[in-house]
């Protein structure tokens, strides 16, 4: 009799294992984020404004650090003004090419524009990343995104090519350059570009960027506590499907 009782627990023992086991790995699989890319933050802004943009760099090496990282500004929407912000442990190269076409700004023609922008000489550890930030304007007013390819180079050699652009209607690509999306410029009471508003609250309020990026690290603080309460509960799910087995398949007394 006890032999037939452990043979009808057993199947319902195995199954409450293989329940738990698979309720556990979909709470990991739910919980991890996935890879994060180079992007640029904010990922919008006004046609023909002045805006503060940063380069968000995330190490996705397990092993090696982030030591160079390239931006390719767009040639085929050169930026006339564009001035970095020093990044503690970083030296910035700033490399200018002649135009084609030259611009013409409310300041005079421009006959070269900045079309690379190169920080080395710091490090992005496995598990960090660091953010770049740069002011930019005037956006062009006949462009819907900017792309800038990116290329992020770590200690161990590796060259990871950003430089992918997004195909509407496609999937997303694997190495996705930044891209900045313009929107329609905004216009005061009295119908004028607000562009030198921009400017100036972008170039005069720190704030913002404190603001901005206390709420992507609060972000990335939220997603790594759900990651970890998430492994929490998949490993309690399987440790009691296994005690559930075990209690079944135990010969009673």
């Amino acid at each position: 009799m006890k032999s037939l009782k452990n043979l009808k627990n057993r199947p319902s023992g195995r199954r409450a294992i293989v329940v738990a086991g698979a309720a556990g790995t979909a709470v990991l699989l739910a919980a991890v984020p996935a890879f994060a890319h180079v992007s640029v933050q904010p990922g919008t802004a006004a046609k023909d404004s002045y805006s503060t943009v940063s380069f968000k760099v995330p190490n996705e090496d397990d092993s090696a650090s982030t030591i160079k990282v390239e931006v390719n500004l767009p040639t085929d929407h050169p930026i006339a003004s564009v001035a970095t912000q020093p990044v503690a442990g970083w030296t910035v190269k700033v490399t200018k090419s002649k135009l084609t076409t030259p611009l013409k700004t409310d300041d005079g023609t421009v006959n070269e524009a900045v079309t690379n922008i190169t920080w080395s000489g710091g490090q992005i550890k496995p598990g960090e990343f660091q953010q770049f930030p740069v002011s930019i304007g005037p956006l062009p007013a006949d462009a819907d995104q900017l792309v800038f390819k990116t290329l992020q180079t770590y200690d161990n050699k590796q060259v990871v090519r950003w430089i992918e652009e997004q195909q509407a209607g496609q999937a997303e690509p694997e190495h996705p350059a930044p891209t900045l999306e313009l929107t329609a410029a905004a216009s005061d009471s009295h119908g004028h570009s607000t562009s030198a508003t921009s400017a100036a609250s972008a170039s005069a309020s720190p704030v913002s960027d404190h603001t901005e990026t206390a709420a992507t690290d609060n972000t990335d603080s939220t997603a790594r506590i759900l990651g970890i309460l998430g492994i929490v509960i998949g490993i309690l799910g399987v440790g009691f499907g296994v005690l559930a087995g075990r209690r079944r398949t135990t010969p009673s007394a």
